[in-house]
């Protein structure tokens, strides 16, 4: 079986990222984009980055535009778009897809791990289970990546131990990395 080290991506640089760098510290993946309705969660990630980093903790940002076109935008334009309105610091990777059969293989390992468990209760959530109804009606039963920013958290020894969907409350995404460092 693989070990999330095993992956290497490329940065919106074009250069290689391993994975295998991140050994013995906690890891955040999430698929962004900058022109959803989630993208304000570059604020508490950067809060996130910005207080733990020290600590260990390595945030993965991976930019998809596979959610209603909502990355348009080159990855040089996506790259100064979250560092000017959002001062991120943290390492930014190749604008990729995270479902499909041009999915980045880290996507498919990190489903494998973490499946679909619910997008939890409260407005946004039965707005994301009305849209994506529309668009996949059995999906609550498969492991893709619903939509941007899910995140999953990876704790110190390589084990994925967490997925949270878009809606999930950041002080939940916190709370759960912080418990890792």
């Amino acid at each position: 079986m693989a070990s999330i080290y095993d992956f290497t991506l490329k940065t919106g640089l074009g250069e290689d990222y391993s994975l295998a760098q991140n050994k013995g510290k906690v890891m955040l993946i999430v698929n962004t984009a900058t022109g959803c309705g989630f993208t304000p969660q570059y604020e508490p990630i950067e809060a996130m980055y910005e207080k733990y980093h020290d600590q260990g903790l390595e945030v993965i940002d991976i930019p998809c535009n596979q959610f209603m076109d909502q990355a348009p935008g080159t990855d040089e334009e996506i790259t100064s778009f979250c560092r000017m309105r959002y001062k991120t610091q943290f390492p930014q990777m190749k604008k990729s897809d995270v479902n499909g059969e041009n999915e980045l293989p880290l996507y498919t390992f990190l489903k494998e791990q973490k499946g679909f468990e619910g997008f939890g209760k409260g407005a946004t959530a039965l707005k994301m289970n009305a849209l994506l109804k529309t668009q996949d009606k059995d999906f609550k039963k498969n492991s893709k990546i619903k939509w941007n920013f899910t995140k999953f958290v990876v704790d110190r020894d390589g084990n994925v131990v967490a997925r949270f969907e878009p809606t999930a409350d950041m002080a939940e995404v916190e709370k759960c990395v912080a418990s890792l460092l």
